[in-house]
């Protein structure tokens, strides 16, 4: 039998065994105490799915198999694939491109008149939910293109994920054309390697730039994050909608703490803080501000 055959003979599988209420409300609670991703009711379809593709990678024939698989593997490895597969999403270069409008009228002018009130510092951003680096490489080239007529601008990236999967993505930073589509024609030839051969249709960020990107493996829910200075913008975006309010409201107040004072949150544009108790002050829609008097 084919590695194809075999595809289709354990999707035809669990087509006919669907996952119980009890295998989903495992499932559902354990990403939840891992990760305090919130599959609610309504993920059944999605967790079917992205199951399916781990019980393919670990040749278990049913749902149920699969979960004393991982029930027994004390090493985590397997709980790490999980919720890999449970929380990548589709993303691109530039998106919800408002928010680099913003660093430029607005965050990049704010910089500046610290920078001459206080000395030279590198702006310093952080990619909360990086995925696999669209929006920390989108940042890199816009905040490089920048310091190209700003000499004295300096900055530096932090792009942080659960997934380890997606990390190892971002670091290679290769991508298919459709994922550029909104990068500029003379950013793809400053910033980009075109795919030849067997890469045709790819395009790789240039090694200049990915050199500036720091990737970390990071549950944003920890307890503490491995940054010791504070930053002027955090990205938090689209990741919110996966947790509940208590779990939002625990997550703003934390990187509250990681901003420095007059400094920038921006949320996903379907995001909101609206029905969660929170420090900041409300810019526009999807941009928060720490008070500059806060510490």
């Amino acid at each position: 039998m084919t590695v194809i055959e075999a595809d289709i003979q354990l999707s035809l599988q669990l087509s006919m065994t669907p996952l119980t209420d009890k295998e989903y409300t495992y499932i559902k609670n354990l990403i939840y105490d891992k990760s305090r991703i919130d599959l609610g009711d309504n993920k059944r379809e999605l967790v079917s799915s992205r199951l399916g593709k781990r019980l393919r990678a670990t040749q278990k024939g049913s749902y149920q198999e699969y979960l004393k698989f991982l029930q027994a593997d004390d090493s985590g490895t397997e709980l790490t694939h999980l919720i890999d597969a449970i929380s990548t999403n589709h993303t691109y270069f530039f998106r919800e491109y408002k928010h680099f409008e913003f660093l430029d009228s607005s965050v990049l002018p704010w910089h500046s008149t610290q920078v001459k009130k206080a000395g030279k510092r590198p702006f310093k951003v952080w990619s909360c939910a990086s995925s696999s680096g669209e929006e920390p490489y989108s940042l890199a080239v816009h905040l490089e293109e920048y310091s190209q007529k700003d000499k004295n601008f300096c900055w530096t990236i932090d792009a942080t994920d659960i997934s380890t999967n997606v990390l190892d993505k971002a670091r290679k930073g290769i991508y298919a054309e459709e994922r550029l589509k909104e990068v500029r024609k003379d950013q793809l030839a400053n910033f980009f390697q075109k795919g030849t051969g067997k890469w045709t249709g790819y395009y790789r960020v240039k090694d200049p730039l990915r050199s500036k990107v720091n990737f970390h493996h990071l549950n944003l829910l920890q307890s503490r994050y491995p940054f010791q200075k504070p930053f002027d913008v955090i990205f938090v975006r689209n990741v919110m909608i996966y947790f509940d309010r208590e779990t939002q409201e625990q997550l703003v107040n934390q990187l509250h703490n990681s901003l420095r004072p007059g400094g920038y949150l921006m949320i996903g544009h379907s995001e909101s803080l609206t029905n969660i108790r929170h420090p900041f002050q409300v810019v526009k829609p999807a941009i928060y501000r720490k008070n500059e008097t806060s510490q």
